[in-house]
């Protein structure tokens, strides 16, 4: 009949259907074990270096220090539940700390996206010359610590000190970096040199990755620069570009080394809370109130969890209807 297996077929040795193989259980344990064995070193420093700061973190926060008696008797360490995050969100100056954020993220994102995307499109461009040259150029600055970076900065915004002060006078511009119209910039401007090159290569990475034949093919098809860039090269790179956008939103929240050095090196503008991190700060080594640090540094990572959580969920429906 149709469909069953002809006797002398069989009897001949015709070949059968392959039964699908499995791997043996003592292989498969072994595969196991390996990847556990170098799974552990990750999974021991994330939870020493994330797990266990965070944890401390929000046992810190309910407590607080109260002084007994009439100053004398010592402080002492009470449970006080959620009143440091209350006290937090009360405190005007920690949430005029996220309006500067909101300011600098919006200046500062695009521009350095933007700028490293641009810059990497350039670079990878038949037009480009020297292209080792530009690419150490323009990693290098990231190479310099952060707090030297600011302190290069604060030399070359202070007048009386720096030749790009001098100039700019001598050129009919005055602008005062330190006033509250240029204290965002000037700090922006700092983050931009310290980050743009770093961006830029991991743009340029993912750029050089891409299938030289694809690109090939774009040019015999009429294709001209500016078409193959935006129509072929980015839609490509979309996970650096995603991955990059999300890493400059985390790091925009984290706003703490500029300002904090433009803040001693004489500027009026900014406060000793003038961001999230410095009203953190602040409070822990001015004040000596690790509780109310503690709260206003969980609500900060609560905002940047958030975000983050935007940040993918947008950009990922962007690239399912792509």
């Amino acid at each position: 009949m149709p469909g069953n297996d002809d006797p002398a077929d069989v009897r001949a040795g015709a070949p059968g259907p392959t039964p699908a193989r499995r791997a043996p259980r003592g292989a498969r344990s072994r595969t196991n074990a390996a990847a556990g064995v170098l799974l552990t070193p990750f999974f021991v420093l994330f939870t020493a270096v994330t797990v266990v700061p965070i944890g401390y973190a929000v046992w810190l926060s309910l407590f607080t220090e109260k002084q007994s008696g009439l100053g004398f008797g010592g402080a002492t360490t009470v449970f006080s539940g959620l009143d440091n995050y209350t006290a937090a969100l009360g405190d005007r100056a920690f949430r005029e700390g996220f309006w500067v954020l909101a300011g600098y993220c919006v200046v500062y994102i695009p521009l350095m996206v933007g700028g490293a995307l641009a810059l990497a499109l350039l670079l990878d461009s038949t037009l480009a010359r020297a292209r080792r040259f530009f690419q150490l150029a323009l990693f290098l600055p990231h190479a310099v610590p952060g707090i030297i970076a600011a302190l290069v900065w604060v030399y070359l915004y202070t007048p009386g000190l720096s030749p790009v002060v001098k100039a700019m006078n001598s050129g009919g511009i005055g602008f005062d970096f330190f006033s509250s119209g240029g204290t965002l910039p000037s700090v922006v401007n700092i983050a931009l040199w310290e980050w743009l090159g770093y961006n830029m290569v991991i743009f340029y990475a993912a750029l050089q990755a891409i299938d030289r034949s694809v690109l090939e093919a774009a040019t015999m098809d009429g294709a001209g620069e500016w078409r193959t860039a935006f129509g072929i090269k980015l839609p490509l790179i979309r996970a650096s570009l995603v991955m990059v956008s999300l890493f400059t939103v985390i790091g925009s929240l984290q706003l703490f080394t500029e300002p904090l050095i433009l803040n001693q090196g004489g500027s009026s503008t900014v406060t000793t809370t003038w961001t999230p991190n410095m009203y953190a700060y602040t409070a822990a080594f001015s004040r000596n109130d690790y509780g109310l640090a503690a709260a206003s540094a969980v609500l900060l990572a609560l905002a940047a969890a958030l975000l983050s959580f935007v940040v993918t969920r947008l950009t990922n429906r962007k690239g399912a209807t792509a």
